[in-house]
């Protein structure tokens, strides 16, 4: 009787730290900080900060994501990066990504939209505008410091096979550094062909789920196993980053993968 009572308990105490554990996955905010060598970067960005954001998924953080924008304004950063997907199929409510977006405003942000952005006709884009969001699709920027620039690239959704990227490099000729946003990583083969050196995606989610050792266990568009999951990615001078993103999509669940901002640190090499 007493061995039965002792496994009761022992069940309950390990359901519960289950719970709080993915209670905690499910609503802190982790900080990724990646330092990414440069071919060619000017002297003027050693050291440009992009401040990563994607898959929001209309996920509050708090009244007018306070919570949220706290942990941002505590970091140093250059631009931000919005890779798609800040409203959700599901809830077309556009304030919680306007939200984050007026608490960012006192920087350049630039924006390309995801699947549920179109599967909601892309209704936010004129109101993102109206913040002063520059989006990019299948478009360039030519973003200067001082006397020297780099390229902001950026092209629509590739996982609705609505990106072209040879039409946002159209007549990009020079070889200042090319830095590429784009909702879904499958982008990353054609971006290494094109002199990309860096790339910003989101997406996946990072599978939502993961495993030790393992990673991702299914991610949308690659299926089971994906081979762009979550985490950094080289082909040649080309990187990409993928971010496992603020919110989630179809399950509100998160195992072993927080939401996360991402900052990505410009160097040269050496």
């Amino acid at each position: 009787m007493d061995n039965k009572r002792i496994s009761r308990r022992a069940f309950i105490l390990r359901g519960i730290g289950l719970a709080a554990y993915l209670y905690y996955d499910l609503h802190s905010i982790a900080i990724k900080q990646y330092t990414i060598a440069i071919n060619n970067l000017p002297k003027d960005f050693e050291g440009f900060t992009i401040l990563h954001l994607t898959d929001l998924h209309a996920k509050q953080y708090g009244d007018k994501q306070e919570k949220l924008l706290t942990i941002i304004n505590r970091q140093s950063f250059d631009m931000a990066a919005i890779t798609g997907d800040v409203m959700d199929k599901n809830n077309p409510d556009a304030e919680p990504a306007l939200s984050l977006v007026r608490g960012l405003s006192s920087k350049p942000i630039f924006f390309v939209p995801g699947n549920h952005e179109w599967w909601h006709d892309f209704s936010i884009k004129p109101l993102l505008e109206d913040y002063g969001v520059k989006i990019l699709e299948n478009k360039k920027f030519k973003y200067a410091k001082d006397n020297s620039y780099i390229w902001i690239v950026g092209v629509d959704d590739p996982y609705l096979r609505r990106d072209n990227l040879d039409e946002a490099l159209d007549s990009l000729a020079d070889s200042q550094p090319r830095v590429l946003l784009a909702h879904a990583p499958n982008i990353f083969p054609a971006a290494a062909m094109s002199n990309i050196q860096l790339v910003l995606a989101g997406h996946t989610h990072g599978g939502q789920v993961r495993l030790p050792l393992v990673g991702a266990l299914v991610a949308p568009g690659q299926g089971f196993f994906p081979k762009y999951d979550y985490g950094q990615f080289t082909a040649g001078s080309t990187n990409m980053i993928v971010n496992g993103g603020l919110g989630e999509s179809v399950l509100p669940i998160r195992f072993y993968n927080r939401p996360e901002i991402v900052l990505v640190k410009m160097v040269s090499p050496g």
